[in-house]
């Protein structure tokens, strides 16, 4: 069978390499891709949002299955114009794609099904939500309610930093039409945790918890990223939070999709909060693979990722066979200077060659391109994720910063703390 992939970044880089261990895919597509990905998928130039140009090609193609990564074309409806052409197609609906593409409707969601999560408002007016945001003080969460490429949401520690991002969402344009409408919520305090799970309506599948590190330096400071590193499992939480977490947050959020008449197909993926006393509350929910969760989640796949996929969109989710390996795995982000805000491209990448060689440790494109000289350059914020894989975090720490310390570009920057949280005794 042969397969489109819709997406061109790191977490589309692991599906592919996922994909590719099936003994029963043929030929891997992937619209646009990298030139990470041109190395496991032949790459076409087709846009995400070119849904007539994707949906003719899979059929001038006969592609078996098509696979859609990024949040954005989901929510534009990317999977409702494949099932009007009639081909199979792994990823919700627009109508249930609203989870993440709406914050407003996912907090209302929530709220009405009493999942737990930060208590909030929303706000269309500036002067009204600046005038609650003042009420309230700092610290306070503020997101617009658009998708903004992970760069939405502010936690502001003063008030004045509050202000300041609200203004800038409403007033500024900063995000376009996504911060016309902002959410003000409570600021939740613990520890983080990402769980995915492939959902087939009311079925539900979870994958190992992963925890991503979203501010750009050190200690969490700094401006918020799209994610910085990742990695999984995480031995420091109790597997019981865990699991009360898919329990009382993830089935129950399928099962209100479903009840909405907005049953979602794909992979939901739950963005956690695990406070002191080890409840779990929501921070987000979004309606695709996480980037970079995916990247240290999918190679600890020793199932067909494939009849996995298959199987959701035949609605036999239940019955698929689902393993995990022990291993860990940890993803260490190197990024361009003076991301997340603008940064320089085109920059030669060197010694991915050197970081792969000792069989511990592989690398997923997210920002590349080949220059016309035919050389790997910079191609986006976000530039490799480098994961290492070893019998526990340490080892697979380890792995990912020797791989990492190889490879170079000019302005290169990655964090030096991923996974450490993980190695640091409790008290």
């Amino acid at each position: 069978m042969d397969i489109l992939v819709v997406g061109g970044g790191g977490r589309e880089h692991a599906i592919c390499a996922s994909l590719s261990r099936s003994q029963r895919v043929g030929k891997i597509y992937c619209a646009p891709g990298n030139a990470g990905i041109a190395q496991v998928a032949e790459c076409v130039n087709i846009g995400v949002f070119e849904f007539d140009e994707l949906t003719t090609f899979a059929l001038e193609n006969n592609i078996g299955l098509a696979v859609i990564g990024p949040d954005d074309p989901l929510a534009g409806g990317i999977v409702d114009a494949f099932e009007a052409k009639g081909i199979p197609v792994f990823g919700p609906r627009a109508n249930a794609a609203e989870i993440e593409g709406s914050k407003a409707f996912m907090k209302d969601l929530l709220k009405k099904y009493n999942i737990p999560t930060a208590a909030y408002e929303t706000f269309d007016d500036y002067d009204t939500a600046l005038a609650y945001l003042r009420a309230q003080g700092a610290p306070i969460v503020i997101k617009t309610d658009g998708l903004a490429a992970g760069k939405g949401v502010t936690v502001a520690q003063t008030l004045e930093e509050a202000e300041k991002a609200l203004h800038d969402a409403m007033v500024g344009g900063t995000f376009g039409a996504a911060g016309s409408t902002v959410v003000i919520e409570e600021c939740m305090t613990g520890e983080e945790m990402s769980i995915l799970a492939f959902v087939d309506g009311e079925t539900v599948r979870a994958m190992p918890a992963a925890q991503d590190h979203k501010p750009v330096f050190d200690g969490d400071l700094g401006p918020n990223t799209g994610g910085m590193g990742t990695y999984s499992p995480l031995p420091h939480i109790d597997p019981a939070i865990v699991e009360r977490a898919i329990e009382e947050i993830v089935k129950p959020t399928a099962r209100a999709m479903v009840s909405e008449g907005r049953p979602f197909t794909g992979v939901l993926f739950a963005g956690l909060m695990i406070e002191a006393d080890g409840t779990p509350r929501t921070i987000e929910f979004n309606a695709r693979f996480g980037d970079p969760e995916t990247q240290v989640v999918l190679p600890r796949l020793e199932s067909d990722l494939l009849e996995i996929f298959l199987a959701a969109v035949n609605g036999t989710l239940a019955d698929a066979e689902i393993r995990w390996s022990d291993e860990a795995a940890v993803c260490v982000v190197l990024a361009s200077e003076g991301y997340p805000a603008s940064y320089p491209k085109g920059r030669v990448i060197t010694g991915i060659t050197e970081a792969e060689a000792g069989g511990d440790a592989f690398v997923f494109h997210a920002g590349t391109a080949r220059s016309d000289a035919g050389e790997l350059v910079t191609a986006g914020g976000r530039v490799l994720g480098v994961v290492g894989r070893g019998a526990g975090i340490a080892e697979a720490r380890g792995a990912a910063y020797a791989a990492a310390e190889r490879i170079a570009f000019d302005g290169a920057h990655m964090r030096r703390d991923i996974a450490a949280k993980a190695l640091t005794p409790r008290g």
